[in-house]
């Protein structure tokens, strides 16, 4: 447990004043700005990572936003009802109405992610054609979707948005935005969920960094430049609608500091 602090003291260290909040951004367009030159310069070395059955690619990427929800679900009620209840805040049933209002910017997530993945493959089979390796028997047919093409083992080309520079930059943004509240919450030492703050909160740490190295590998080996530009575009504008637009406003799930006025809280999450 003493190594678990030191590494949650490190983190948190790390992300105060929002540096890295306020940098992601622009760190997620310089990687696929400078890994699509790498990669159209044919400049990337083989390694592991091209091969999409990798590891970290079948078991963490594939379901990004699965190991996003299921992390972010524990520790945005427990961080919210710990800040609520140290502040004084609210009594009992309006601090848990208080941790309902913001896991449903899980919910919001949920919903984007499942439109915009919608949304690319509908592009994707609106703009593509199946193209067939050899004869076959029977007369060639149109194809309506890439699932039919594929069926036929056939390569279906199109404008494929890259998904995982998408996923891959929202979840980690979201992350980072959701982990500030540490910035502004004191966890006693006899807590009860001291630890558990903790270890969510580490493993959030390090679930981003697996998404942003993810992110880079997706830069280096797939995608054309305009398929991972479009798609990092997206997740920054998903990122950014919510948390400095809409969350900003009193109808929405707000944002991970609940007692700070709404006036500080644009100095905060602009900084």
């Amino acid at each position: 447990m003493e190594r678990l602090e030191r590494c949650g003291r490190g983190l948190r260290a790390g992300l105060a004043q929002g540096r890295v909040r306020c940098r992601l951004p622009w760190l997620l367009l310089a990687i696929v700005l400078l890994g699509s030159a790498l990669k159209d310069g044919d400049l990337v070395p083989e390694t592991p990572m091209q091969n999409k059955r990798n590891p970290l690619n079948v078991y963490f990427v594939k379901v990004a936003w699965a190991w996003t929800f299921w992390l972010l679900l524990p520790f945005i009620a427990v961080t919210t009802y710990q800040f609520a209840g140290s502040k004084f805040l609210y009594g009992p049933t309006k601090s848990v109405l208080m941790v309902l209002r913001r896991l449903s910017a899980l919910l919001v997530g949920t919903a984007i992610w499942y439109v915009c993945t919608g949304l690319f493959i509908y592009i994707e089979n609106l703009t593509g054609a199946c193209s067939l390796s050899g004869e076959l028997r029977e007369p060639r047919r149109l194809y309506a979707t890439k699932q039919e093409c594929h069926q036929d083992d056939g390569i279906w080309n199109g404008f494929d948005i890259s998904g995982h520079c998408f996923l891959l930059s929202y979840c980690a943004l979201m992350i980072m935005e959701e982990v500030a509240v540490l910035e502004g919450l004191s966890i006693d030492q006899n807590s009860k969920l001291r630890v558990p703050i903790n270890v969510l909160f580490v493993s959030l740490c390090f679930l981003t960094m697996i998404w942003v190295f993810m992110f880079l590998c997706t830069a280096l080996y797939f995608h054309d430049f305009s398929q991972k530009f479009l798609g990092v575009l997206i997740g920054l504008s998903a990122w950014y609608g919510t948390y400095r637009f809409w969350y900003l406003k009193p109808f929405s799930p707000g944002l991970p500091l609940p007692s700070i006025p709404l006036s500080s809280k644009k100095y905060s999450y602009s900084r």
